[in-house]
């Protein structure tokens, strides 16, 4: 009878901590439908209100941490899975136990994911926020475009041969702080050190060159990166810290933060990274091999460096499902490409670069 009345109890008691955690993340998942129709109303109050307070405490805790405290966050995640369904199976847990905690797991990470971070998802697209008018494709600009990238990036290139971290770190930094009123940031909003991933080599198979870990406002970056490649990625990483979702976005706010610079080792990196874009998207068009055949040897190098660098640590299938899982979680939080957001790079770089009032902002900028 006592064993009954304490089976009642537990599950009461399991079934209340069930309901009031589902109700919470029902609670969120209206409210993102909200901030979804509202987008204004989102930058004003989450974005560029509560957003960047939150970055600034999550970040001030995770940087006395040398190692990636989001990472073990999902470590302890899978041990406790496991653990518990090994219990289960073992009958030292109740069944309904473990569904509890995970319902209930499952519901605060939905919650944290995006009261920490991923409301941003439902700010303006870029071209509202930072008034830039969108471009007409055009076949003609688009060429043009893309033989000043050239041009850019060649003359831009140097040999990558030493490289201070800490040093890349500070000039992304200043950069960032200095483009702030242009790229709509609330700088400094948190500290950005950048962070190993725990598990590099297992990162690197699935083509995965770094990763922004929203739980504790972490940068991280894969110890595989080739130096050319570093600036770039560090920069782009850096950007979804700073409230930038769209990896399309964030790749813009790396490439001109980077290009901006006034050192030749971001200049290069962030040139060389968008013009693969530029590449893989225009070298059909006519009067496009004219145009790539002036990449210098040099470029090339570093190009074919890169491309053999990965192919060499993937591994077939681990890319495989994590570009599914990577699509997935896109197109969950609307972002309609899903992976292929990534070549969105080369539309706002268009846009940039065809805005001429957008031009003078930034030469206003750099000048005063």
């Amino acid at each position: 009878m006592n064993q009954k009345r304490n089976k009642k109890q537990v599950l009461s008691l399991l079934w209340r901590r069930v309901r009031t955690c589902l109700a919470l993340a029902v609670s969120t998942f209206l409210l993102t439908r909200l901030a979804s129709a509202f987008p204004n109303a989102t930058e004003q109050f989450y974005a560029r209100g509560l957003y960047p307070v939150i970055a600034s405490v999550l970040s001030w805790i995770s940087q006395w941490v040398p190692f990636s405290l989001d990472d073990l966050l999902y470590v302890l995640l899978i041990v406790v899975g496991l653990v518990s369904l090994m219990g289960m199976l073992f009958r030292r847990v109740k069944w309904y136990s473990v569904v509890a905690l995970w319902v209930n797991t499952l519901a605060a990470m939905y919650m944290l994911f995006y009261w920490l971070w991923g409301f941003n998802y439902f700010r303006p697209e870029m071209n509202e926020r930072l008034q830039v008018q969108e471009s007409v494709p055009d076949r003609t600009a688009f060429l043009k475009v893309m033989d000043q990238l050239v041009e850019g990036t060649n003359s831009s290139h140097i040999a990558f041969n030493t490289l201070s971290v800490q040093q890349v770190d500070s000039l992304v930094e200043s950069s960032y702080a200095l483009l702030s009123p242009l790229l709509r940031l609330n700088y400094p909003a948190g500290v950005r050190a950048p962070k190993p991933i725990t598990f590099s080599h297992f990162f690197a198979q699935a083509t995965i060159s770094g990763y922004y870990g929203p739980f504790f406002s972490e940068v991280h970056l894969n110890d595989y990166l080739l130096p050319v490649e570093y600036p770039m990625v560090l920069a782009h990483e850096k950007a979804h810290q700073l409230g930038i979702t769209s990896e399309a976005e964030a790749n813009f706010y790396a490439w001109m933060v980077c290009a901006q610079s006034g050192d030749r080792y971001l200049q290069y990196s962030a040139n060389l990274y968008v013009l693969r874009y530029f590449v893989y998207e225009g070298y059909q068009l006519e009067g496009a091999d004219t145009i790539l055949k002036r990449i210098n040897p040099e470029v090339r190098a570093d190009f074919k460096r890169i491309r053999e660098h990965w192919l060499g640590l993937r591994d077939e299938k681990i890319d495989h499902y994590a570009l599914k899982v990577n699509d997935a979680y896109l197109k969950t939080n609307q972002v309609e490409k899903g992976i292929e957001d990534y070549t969105g790079v080369v539309k706002l770089v268009m846009d940039f670069s065809m805005d001429e009032e957008a031009n003078k902002r930034l030469e206003n900028l750099l000048t005063n």
